[in-house]
């Protein structure tokens, strides 16, 4: 089994929800800052979310209030509600894990990566 695999994504229309999840193998997420990243062809990919070691929570400003990151550690699952979805959240989500527990924004400084789901948002 791959070491991240995700899960949640779909079509939707504008003021829908979703809810990502992001199941690891081989190691153990409460070991790690977990973060989702989004990528849509022809933009760079931004961290959206970041979860701690500790459950410290960073988001990205154009999701605030709309975007919440939670972890079952018994289950070694993170997921990401996505909320009130706009056409500018379409993207592929992916999951990483920072041993490190940095929880940049930087998608360099995690060392293992999920293969992404796909959100699309249309009005």
């Amino acid at each position: 089994q791959v070491p991240l695999v995700e899960s949640g994504g779909g079509s939707v229309q504008t003021g829908g929800s979703l809810r990502l999840s992001c199941v690891a193998s081989e190691l153990r997420s409460g070991d790690y800052c977990m973060g989702w990243f989004r990528q849509t062809p022809g933009k760079e990919r931004e961290r959206v979310a970041s979860i701690s070691i500790g459950g410290r929570t960073l988001y990205t400003d154009s999701v605030k209030g709309r975007f919440f990151i939670s972890r079952d550690n018994d289950k070694n699952t993170v997921y990401l509600q996505l909320n009130s979805l706009q056409l500018e959240d379409t993207g592929v989500y992916t999951c990483a894990a920072d041993s490190r527990n940095l929880c940049s924004s930087s998608a360099a400084l995690y060392e293992v990566w999920g293969q992404g789901t796909q959100v699309t948002v249309s009005s």
